[in-house]
């Protein structure tokens, strides 16, 4: 799919002076530099970068990094100073304030980090807001409120104030309020840093669980770190208005940029972020009904493997064998050489024309306990599965064989 959110070179100065503070900017002037000369701030210098569609991006930084602005400035809450940002192929940045309306009653929404509802308003009637400022109809938009208050597990509470819920609540009802416009994208600036630790992870789990359901592009701004790496498909860290590093949790964990995204993850425990899918490096495998005794040994010398995972016709593992067990199965069909080995081990040249020949069965040799694990899981869920002393299949959503992973493998991602 293409991109839901493209922002081209994205420039935002706060002051009177901004035309000459964007002169100075474009002749290589430093932040502090342009402060000092013009007494306006650089909140956004240069940004680019696309957001796909059905992702969580996440914006994070330390405050005053230009996270909010950036976020504002695609609803056009802010104006930016120069650049471009589409949405679905329109420059909102130049779009004028009536489409930028209707833009912001159709397909942006936003959720605050203070809630943002009426008090004197029921659930429901905060919740379909949105949807009587749109014009739709009082009996429609209350059935939509309620199916949505339904889908953030609040429909008992539809007619009760705002007051009488707890602070995550009135979280879920100002998200409720945000989904109920269907809106393709929502903006959540700093949506959960107002709750208390054990309901922020809640709304946080909360949050995957809807986007598993609705697929919705969301933009995420935040400065916890944990909380970046935890619902971020993608994070960008900013710092003094622009990214200092954009890519998955797993590449700033492995690949930090520099010291200050260093200083961003050096409490982090890779192992709750890290996932399995992504240290894969042995993704060799054997076919029943493709692979015999004879050639799942070749495989295994020409990967230089110890142990292989077997797989059925739709690729989905079924068992493992093991080197040791498919030679002593040729022993008692080879003739054995000086050194008591297969002769079609030893010479190389005659091995590929005689295991061609080798039909013997695998099923008889291979042990269907084995450990398995899919590679969306993170790292610190595998530790346990290696008490059986066989690397873990890791696969699919669709149960599919991606690979395997040693403990080795998990050792070195980690340092």
């Amino acid at each position: 799919m293409p991109p839901k959110i493209i922002i081209k070179n994205l420039i935002k100065i706060y002051g009177k002076k901004h035309l000459a503070a964007l002169k100075l900017f474009r002749e290589g002037k430093t932040r502090d530099y342009i402060l000092q000369s013009t007494g306006n701030v650089l909140g956004l210098a240069d940004i680019s970068l696309e957001i796909n569609q059905g992702e969580i991006f996440v914006l994070m930084g330390l405050s005053g990094s230009g996270k909010s602005t950036l976020a504002r400035c695609i609803n056009r809450l802010i104006h930016p100073t120069s650049g471009h940002i589409y949405i679905d192929d329109e420059d909102v940045a130049h779009a004028d304030e009536e489409r930028m309306r209707e833009i912001r009653l159709n397909k942006v929404s936003m959720v605050f980090q203070r809630f943002g509802l009426f008090p004197h308003k029921t659930v429901v009637e905060n919740v379909e807001y949105g949807l009587k400022v749109r014009g739709v109809e009082r009996i429609n938009r209350r059935q939509k409120a309620l199916e949505t208050l339904e889908v953030v597990g609040l429909a008992k509470w539809a007619d009760y104030k705002p007051t009488s819920l707890s602070g995550g609540m009135q979280q879920r009802v100002g998200l409720a309020r945000a989904l109920a416009t269907d809106a393709e994208i929502l903006l959540m600036d700093e949506a959960f840093s107002a709750l208390d630790p054990l309901t922020r992870g809640e709304m946080q789990d909360e949050l995957l669980r809807l986007q598993k359901e609705l697929h919705k592009t969301i933009v995420f701004i935040s400065h916890d770190i944990q909380e970046a790496l935890k619902l971020g498909d993608r994070i960008a860290v900013m710092k003094a208005g622009a990214i200092v590093q954009l890519g998955t949790p797993e590449e700033l964990l492995t690949q930090p940029k520099d010291d200050y995204i260093t200083a961003f993850i050096q409490e982090v425990n890779p192992a709750q972020f890290i996932t399995v899918g992504s240290i894969i490096n042995k993704t060799v495998s054997l076919k029943i009904g493709q692979d015999s005794v004879g050639s799942g040994l070749k495989k295994m010398l020409d990967h230089n493997l110890q142990v292989m995972y077997v797989v059925d016709g739709h690729n989905k593992p079924v068992g493992l064998v093991k080197k040791e067990h498919l030679e002593m199965s040729l022993k008692q069909e080879y003739v054995l050489d000086k050194h008591n080995k297969p002769i079609d081990l030893v010479k190389k040249e005659h091995l590929e024309t005689s295991l061609k020949q080798e039909n013997e069965d695998l099923m008889a040799i291979i042990e269907t306990d084995f450990p398995i694990i899919d590679a969306s899981a993170h790292l610190e869920n595998i530790f346990h599965l290696y008490k059986q002393g066989f690397p873990v299949a890791v696969v699919d959503e669709q149960k599919e064989f991606k690979g395997m992973v040693d403990a080795s493998d998990v050792v070195t991602s980690l340092r």
